[in-house]
């Protein structure tokens, strides 16, 4: 596939975002996003609800029309040809919209015919996937009855049976026990050091953590950080956390004696929060002196509340 005149030139840029924006009546969902994700990669895609992440995925399917930007897949405008790109992503939703009639290979290989993949192809593919996703000695019942880790593995699975050069994942280990989503945690870690590109948004911080490359944080329809996650971390958060529990009061008397640290402080109902930049030999010797201190690195939970906001928002 050849790409257009006001294509990307760059190969490796597999889906890029420019200047996209769209509204609801008076309130703007997003507003003038910009991202790329390259070959290999995995963007993990966060914000709280109502930041304008399903929107973003509703664009990028074409089911909903943007306002104003443009979309790139693989270099060529999603507007003029997005049919026919489509037929180089998988695609895994939210909703489980699985046949519940149909047994697990029969789900893997109808949706195949949807590509054009005949049926020799398609079996072989689905048998290589079920495998993978640890669902071969269930590859013949009907799928009413799994679990919903079988059936989000199996979701996924159908998302690859095309084996799309982009992999679009929303929610994937949504409402599922831990066990469940460390599995399927395994399999799309081994996919993406295998060189699966993703497009992923999660909830689940430690998900993003063990998965994504680089990370888009969304907040009232715009991007508030945008690069790698260790990075992004050190910029905004620090190196370390420390958790100091007590009273208002005694909390209060803390901080003018941290005044020469290079921190940044959060007060809770009954906790201090001291984002640490750089060693500070007053803190080492003020956490000595109390009773409830947590110490821990600072990590990409930390980033999200420092940049969304710790209180709930719905929209």
């Amino acid at each position: 596939m050849k790409p257009e005149a006001d294509a990307l030139h760059d190969a490796a840029v597999l889906l890029e975002i420019r200047g996209l924006r769209k509204a609801f009546g008076e309130r703007v969902a997003v507003s003038g996003l910009d991202f790329a994700v390259r070959k290999g990669e995995c963007l993990g895609l966060l914000g709280p609800n109502g930041a304008g992440k399903t929107t973003t995925i509703h664009m990028l399917l074409g089911l909903v029309t943007p306002l104003s930007g443009d979309i790139y897949f693989f270099g060529v405008n999603a507007a003029r040809r997005l049919s026919e790109l489509k037929k180089r992503i998988g695609v895994t939703p939210q909703t489980d919209n699985l046949d519940p009639d149909l047994t697990a290979m029969e789900n893997l290989t109808v949706y195949a015919s949807y590509f054009g993949i005949d049926y020799k192809t398609a079996s072989a593919r689905a048998e290589e996937l079920l495998d993978f996703f640890a669902l071969k000695n269930r590859r013949n019942e009907i799928i009413s009855a799994f679990s919903g880790g079988q059936r989000r593995r199996l979701l996924i699975a159908r998302a690859l049976i095309n084996n799309p050069d982009l992999l679009i994942l929303d929610e994937p280990t949504i409402g599922l026990d831990p066990q469940a989503r460390r599995l399927i945690w395994d399999c799309l870690e081994m996919l993406r050091r295998n060189g699966t590109t993703m497009l992923l948004t999660s909830h689940y911080m430690e998900e993003v953590s063990r998965l994504a490359t680089q990370v888009l944080i969304l907040d009232g329809g715009k991007a508030v950080a945008y690069g790698v996650p260790d990075a992004l971390v050190q910029r905004h958060v620090g190196r370390e956390v420390y958790e100091i529990r007590g009273s208002r009061e005694h909390l209060a008397g803390l901080r003018p004696l941290l005044a020469s640290c290079k921190a940044d402080f959060e007060t809770g109902q009954d906790v201090l929060r001291i984002f640490v930049r750089e060693t500070c030999p007053e803190l080492d010797a003020l956490v000595l002196e109390q009773s409830h201190v947590t110490r821990r690195p600072a990590g990409l939970e930390d980033l999200f509340l420092r940049l969304t906001g710790s209180e709930l928002k719905e929209n």
